[in-house]
């Protein structure tokens, strides 16, 4: 088994259905891989989807949030490599090929992700520079038009997004990364990391943490555009305006516990100049 592919479903049966349905209308010659699909104890009935396509599914008890559903599906991979895939993209053409070729083939890599596209192919902002505390707030609210420099900075505008890059994080929605790898901790021990989400995030950060933990364990993050993947996104922390959202709105609470969490555990100082040279 060359690639175990693993997809989070919660009551997203029909866009889960047109990603399945790209799988096979994909060509992947000789790449031997395995679909895993995860519901998140959704009101979904996905026995009907494997007329489109072969996958093993679990069921998960309980919704365990974006991190804690794909990490089923890990602990469950027989390949060595892992491509996490949200279900409400479209698998284009050679972009699976691509990212396993390049990931296999460059040692130093931990992580990589495609150019996302909206579906009216338009690009989407998916890789970004490490978020001071203040980003979340610049990104949801007026306050981000008058520091649009800083706000687009973060999401890499000055960027054209058309070469292979080094960053710092990618977006949660396509990201393709080895089982396990050797590294030396501080004492120069060699130590093997196994890449997981972690479940202290429900919902949101859980990318741009797994990103700092390859980082942090000795491999690279690489933007790699030769991959296109289509992501039909649909940003539900901000379908509400701000003022409204932090009364009513069950998701946007979610993101505000997992913003505290991730500068909780990796710090209050400015993220975006761990990695200056991105």
């Amino acid at each position: 088994m060359n690639l175990s592919i693993i997809i989070v479903n919660y009551n997203n049966l029909e866009k889960l259905a047109n990603c399945l349905d790209s799988f096979s209308k994909t060509n992947l010659p000789d790449l031997n891989y395995e679909l895993i699909v995860v519901d998140n104890n959704s009101k979904d009935d996905l026995r009907l989807l494997s007329r489109v396509v072969d996958f093993k599914l679990i069921n998960s008890e309980k919704n365990l949030g974006m991190g804690g559903g794909n990490n089923l599906g890990i602990k469950e991979a027989q390949a060595d490599t892992i491509l996490v895939l949200n279900p409400d993209t479209i698998v284009n053409g050679p972009a699976i090929r691509v990212l396993y070729n390049y990931l296999n083939e460059h040692e130093d890599i931990g992580l990589v992700g495609p150019k996302l596209l909206y579906p009216d192919g338009s690009l989407q902002y998916s890789c970004a520079r490490f978020p001071s505390f203040f980003i979340p707030v610049l990104r949801r609210t007026f306050l981000g038009n008058k520091f649009k420099k800083k706000r687009d900075h973060f999401m890499m505008m000055d960027f054209d997004h058309k070469s292979i890059k080094e960053v710092d994080w990618l977006m949660g929605s396509c990201l393709m990364f080895k089982k396990s790898w050797k590294f030396k901790d501080e004492k120069g021990e060699e130590k093997e990391f196994n890449p997981m989400f972690d479940e202290r995030y429900f919902m949101y950060f859980e990318d741009i943490d797994i990103c700092r933990e390859v980082k942090k364990h000795g491999k690279k993050v690489i933007y790699n555009p030769s991959a296109t993947i289509i992501h039909d996104h649909a940003r539900d922390s901000a379908r509400h305006p701000w003022y409204i959202a932090v009364f009513k709105d069950k998701i946007t609470w979610i993101h505000i516990s997992s913003w505290m969490k991730y500068f909780l555990k990796w710090g209050f100082k400015n993220n975006q100049k761990i990695y200056e040279k991105n």
